[in-house]
C-alpha cells in the first residue's frame, strides 16, 4: 500500500496520420499517491485529454512504462484492461455519457451489470450512489428529462457506485453553467475527502486551484508542477 497509486515513466503517445507525427504526450514522468487531488491543466492541444485517456486504460502508450496500484499494465489483455477499468477506474465526461432510454437508476447500475454481484447488492450501491449526489429522487427519471447540472451528478453517482479508488474527470463542469459547474466541484472535494484519488482535466484556473497539486502540459510535456494550499 506504500507505493503510488498512479506511477508514469517516459511516457509517449505518437500518433501517425498520413504522413504526419504528432507527439501528443512527449516523455511525461509523475506519481500520484493514493488519496491525492490533481489537475492537469494547459492549453487546447497540450494532450491533457490523452493523457487522462493513457491513465484510464482507455489508451496505450507508444512507449513507457504505466503502473496501476503497484502493477504494471502494458502487458495486459483487452479484456484484463476493461476489468481494471471497471473495478478500479471510475470516468467522468464533459457530455455526461448518459444513455439516453435507461433510466437515472438504470445508467448508474450499469456497470455493475459487468461484475458477479448480486443483484441486491447492486441496487444497495446504486442507492447509495445517487444519494451521495442528491438525486436519489430522480431515479426513475431518463436522462431527457434532467437539467444538464442533474445529468453530471448522475454521471459522477455512475462513477462512484462501484466504488473505485481512482476517479478522472475530464472537464466535468464544461457544459455547465458556473452554479452547477460549482456544486458538481463539491460532489468531487467531498469525495476527496472520503478518501478517493482524484486526477482533472480543467480549463478554469479556479477549480485547478482547488486541486492539491497541478500538472501543468504543453505541446505534451510537464512544464511545471504547482502544489495548492487547501482547506479540509
Amino acid at each position: 500500500m506504500n507505493s503510488p497509486l498512479i506511477h508514469l515513466e517516459a511516457i509517449r503517445k505518437v500518433f501517425h496520420t498520413d504522413e504526419l507525427e504528432t507527439h501528443a504526450v512527449a516523455d511525461v514522468h509523475f506519481e500520484i499517491p493514493r488519496g491525492q487531488y490533481v489537475c492537469i491543466a494547459g492549453p487546447s492541444g497540450s494532450g491533457k485529454t490523452t493523457l487522462l485517456s493513457l491513465i484510464g486504460l482507455l489508451d496505450t502508450p507508444t512507449s513507457g512504462t504505466y503502473a496501476l496500484a503497484g502493477r504494471p499494465v502494458s502487458n495486459l489483455s483487452a479484456a484484463e484492461r476493461a476489468r481494471v477499468r471497471n473495478e478500479q477506474i471510475g470516468f467522468v465526461f464533459q457530455s455526461f455519457n448518459l444513455i439516453g432510454d435507461l433510466t437515472v437508476a438504470e445508467n448508474v447500475e450499469l456497470p455493475l451489470t459487468y461484475r458477479a454481484m448480486a443483484a441486491a447488492e447492486r441496487r444497495r450501491r446504486v442507492e447509495a450512489a445517487l444519494g451521495r449526489v442528491g438525486m436519489a429522487h430522480r431515479q426513475r427519471h431518463l436522462p431527457a428529462q434532467l437539467s444538464g447540472g442533474q445529468q453530471q451528478r448522475v454521471a459522477v453517482a455512475r462513477a462512484v457506485a462501484g466504488e473505485p479508488p481512482l476517479l478522472l474527470a475530464d472537464e466535468p463542469t464544461g457544459n455547465l453553467d458556473s452554479k452547477n459547474g460549482d456544486a458538481v466541484m463539491a460532489l468531487l472535494h467531498d469525495l476527496h475527502r472520503a478518501g478517493t484519488t482524484i486526477v482533472m482535466v480543467t480549463h478554469n484556473p479556479e477549480y485547478a486551484r482547488q486541486a492539491q497539486r497541478t500538472i501543468h502540459l504543453f505541446d505534451g510535456r510537464v512544464v511545471e508542477e504547482d502544489v495548492h494550499a487547501r482547506t479540509a
